[in-house]
């Protein structure tokens, strides 16, 4: 599972890679896709392809793309969101259903979580590390704040910005 995850992480890393920064961009001529345009052939969440660290704790200052890509904290991809728990070895794996452009990032719909009973659990249902500790499990709000830094507003798992893991 460890190894999916990383194949993941590279293929993530790969596919934000291809895609030209908006400075780049801007220096070739091309105009710059903003946070509230798609990318002509691609999801309306392609910006967020690659993988993340922070949210969990505060995002560090200086960061290389080892140390990050060792340890991302979320990895977004076409169809799925990956994210890392506190408590867990193993990824918790969403599967997109709908992405949503918003004048402020991007909405996602998840499928639908069924409760899930952890072993030994006297008490019931346990639903921890499902969602993103945001009010409904199933949807996340992504706040873009610049390129490279990005919010999930009103979610107590991830009180603070993640920052997109540097490809080199």
């Amino acid at each position: 599972m460890r190894r999916l995850v990383l194949r993941l992480a590279a293929l993530a890393t790969l596919a934000g890679a291809l895609l030209p920064p908006p400075a780049v961009a801007q220096a070739a001529g091309k105009k710059a896709p903003a946070a509230a345009q798609a990318v002509p052939g691609q999801p309306p969440h392609a910006w967020l392809f690659g993988t993340w660290t922070g949210g969990l704790f505060p995002p560090p200052s200086h960061l290389t793309a080892e140390a990050c890509l060792s340890q991302p904290v979320v990895i977004f991809t076409r169809d799925v969101v990956l994210r890392a728990t506190l408590i867990d070895q193993l990824y918790v794996q969403r599967l997109i259903v709908t992405a949503l452009t918003t004048p402020s990032g991007t909405q996602f719909q998840f499928t639908s979580t069924a409760p899930a009973i952890a072993p030994g659990a006297l008490l019931g249902p346990v639903r921890a590390g499902v969602g993103f500790g945001c009010e409904n499990p199933d949807v996340l709000e992504v706040q873009r704040r610049t390129d490279n830094q990005i919010s999930f507003p009103n979610c107590s798992d991830f009180p603070y910005p993640l920052v997109r893991c540097p490809s080199r």
